[in-house]
């Protein structure tokens, strides 16, 4: 049954806040690299020897990462997931999101240069290694959930939440709205649906047909939207006790939660304020 909630207009989780600190300057976590983070060789040598995949890289952004470092056309790292046997749950399809799992890999080991496939087994392998056994697997298991749907909360929690702290306060906002019967309601969904990472949310984004859309839709997304780190998968089978369903960034490092409404709309406004006073120009307002 669901729970007679304000408009999901004026109730949108959502992480808008970090945009202060961007505009400030501030190192933010989580947020997605563009480019490959990559670990070079000895002075004059212009091969990289290792590849590191940040928390929170989507799978395209790993793929393109992979065809720069092993400097292959673009999109071939991509056709090679798709055609590889990947040791991935039964639940992900074939869907490698989630489980390329963040870490540095070697481009080259025992005289052998890595590939497409080699990269892709050895991600879903260190993720399967990470998420199979104790505590990530009987943690999922004592919240009555499998690895993949504590692997999925995860990848919103990285998506969502700034610090560690945050983290486990954010797992929590996502179990009480399940257990409410209220719909997720988290803007990183909608950015995962249509391929973007932006801190701005319409209200036609909220309406859009897609599975991801946790606006429109209940329960977790199909799949992850990221391949998330160990504190967020921790977080998702640990999170912190609490009743908040909302949350907000209010200013860098003050993120509010609150199971009040009313409270929450108070922050909402502070945050408005603070957006407007670091920003010229004119923006969205956080909901």
């Amino acid at each position: 049954m669901h729970m007679n909630t304000p408009s999901r207009s004026t109730i949108r989780l959502t992480r808008r806040g970090r945009l202060v600190l961007i505009a400030t300057g501030a190192v933010v976590a989580g947020t997605a690299v563009a480019v490959p983070l990559l670990t070079w060789g000895e002075e004059g040598e212009k091969k990289p020897t290792t590849l590191v995949v940040p928390e929170g890289w989507r799978s395209g952004q790993v793929y393109e990462a992979v065809d720069k470092s092993l400097a292959l056309p673009a999109g071939t790292t991509k056709k090679a997931a798709a055609k590889v046997d990947l040791k991935l749950p039964e639940d992900a399809d074939g869907n490698p999101e989630g489980y390329l799992f963040p870490a540095t890999y070697p481009l080259e080991q025992n005289g052998r240069k890595a590939t497409p496939d080699s990269l892709l087994s050895a991600m879903v392998d260190t993720a399967n290694k990470k998420f199979n056994g104790a505590p990530i697997a009987a943690g999922a298991q004592r919240n009555a959930m499998n690895v993949y749907q504590a692997v999925t909360i995860a990848s919103i929690v990285q998506a969502e939440a700034a610090t560690r702290t945050d983290m486990g306060k954010v797992a929590r906002v996502v179990f009480n709205r399940l257990e409410r019967g209220m719909p997720l309601q988290m803007d990183s969904t909608l950015n995962y649906a249509l391929n973007r990472s932006t801190l701005k949310t319409t209200q036609a984004d909220t309406r859009i047909d897609s599975p991801y859309n946790s606006y429109q839709r209940m329960g977790l997304p199909p799949t992850p939207i990221d391949n998330p780190g160990e504190d967020a998968v921790r977080a998702a089978i640990a999170p912190t006790p609490g009743d908040w369903l909302y949350f907000v960034t209010v200013k860098p490092g003050d993120t509010r939660f609150t199971a009040d409404y009313a409270e929450h709309q108070r922050n909402v406004a502070e945050f408005n304020r603070n957006q407007r006073s670091a920003s010229p120009s004119p923006s969205s307002s956080a909901k």
